[in-house]
């Protein structure tokens, strides 16, 4: 297979899967049941939680600095801001595109090269990839006897003990395949463990080390609290725990990360998480629709004003 078809490929599959899951879903809960809470909702709320969205983003940008400053590199804040929307926008037409994107601009207008600012976002990802598994960490901790009563009841003590010894097993045996082994899915896997622990003693070596991290939390903090403030929206999830809304979030997050932006995904990742808490299903999936719609908006209208203001910006700069 040529490289234009494996492009193809990646284009076309995730947006048809995206396209025929969202029939599915829309064939069991059709649009016109959401249609109605999308016209009650409280709109204060979402706008608060775009802004806590818009700070995250910001916050990300400005923290992107620490990391190419210590290579000699100073990047103008707007610029470093425009290439964060630009890389939002981008992953909404092909996955992961816009981090090769944001990348590009930087060796455009900044004049650092692109396997370097490349290198500076792949440090970022697992900065953040860390902090989102400390997060689901702590979410197992506290919310573990709701996880265990939840397995109790869809599988029987005899049979969840079993599966337990069998998971321990079964990640001992792997850890021990991949720690001998020299084929290449196993090398793959110490590549990536390496470089996530090089990623993060890295972190800890930097000059703004504190900053860094201080704005890696902030970052995570202000995805949380704009999930958490837009459910203020629907009426019929007022009083929602915060449990319920960290595990919908963390189900919510890795649909952003494996499709086109979480497109019809996320709504759903958001549904079938307040399901688990006996939450109604209407609102939970109209709520699921409302933020996904409300943040989408917001990377849209501002990937595109950064796509037309970055060479206007640049071009006035550089006269």
């Amino acid at each position: 297979m040529n490289n234009t078809a494996k492009k193809a490929l990646k284009i076309s599959i995730p947006l048809l899967l995206a396209i025929g899951f969202g029939w599915y879903m829309f064939s069991k809960i059709p649009i016109s049941t959401i249609v109605p809470y999308f016209k009650s909702a409280n709109y204060w709320w979402v706008l608060l939680g775009i802004f806590f969205g818009l700070l995250s983003h910001l916050s990300r940008a400005y923290r992107w600095q620490y990391l190419l400053e210590p290579m000699g590199y100073k990047v103008k804040l707007p610029n470093s801001i425009m290439a964060v929307f630009i890389t939002y926008l981008a992953n909404y037409g092909i996955p992961r595109s816009g981090e090769v994107l944001r990348a590009a601009v930087l060796t455009n207008y900044e004049d650092v090269p692109f396997e370097k600012g490349f290198g500076t976002i792949v440090a970022e990802r697992i900065a953040d990839l860390i902090v989102m598994l400390g997060i689901i960490v702590v979410t197992l901790v506290l919310q573990f006897d709701f996880i265990f009563q939840l397995l109790e009841k869809s599988i029987p003590s005899a049979k969840l003990i079993l599966y337990a010894i069998l998971a321990i097993l079964f990640f001992g045996i792997l850890f021990f395949y991949i720690r001998q082994s020299q084929s290449k899915i196993a090398l793959k896997i110490k590549t990536f463990l390496i470089g996530l622990k090089e990623g993060l003693l890295s972190i800890f070596k930097m000059k703004n080390k504190w900053p860094f991290i201080l704005h890696t939390l902030f970052i995570w903090g202000m995805y949380v609290l704009m999930f958490y403030v837009t459910t203020f929206a629907v009426e019929d999830l007022h009083g929602i725990s915060l449990g319920a809304v960290v595990i919908a979030f963390i189900a919510a997050s890795f649909t952003i990360a494996a499709t086109n932006g979480g497109v019809f995904f996320y709504p759903a990742a958001v549904l079938g998480a307040l399901l688990l808490f006996g939450l109604p299903k209407d609102p939970s999936y109209a709520f699921g629709w409302i933020i996904w719609s409300s943040q989408t908006l917001m990377i849209f209208i501002l990937g595109v004003l950064s796509f037309i203001f970055l060479p206007i910006y640049n071009r006035k700069r550089s006269k």
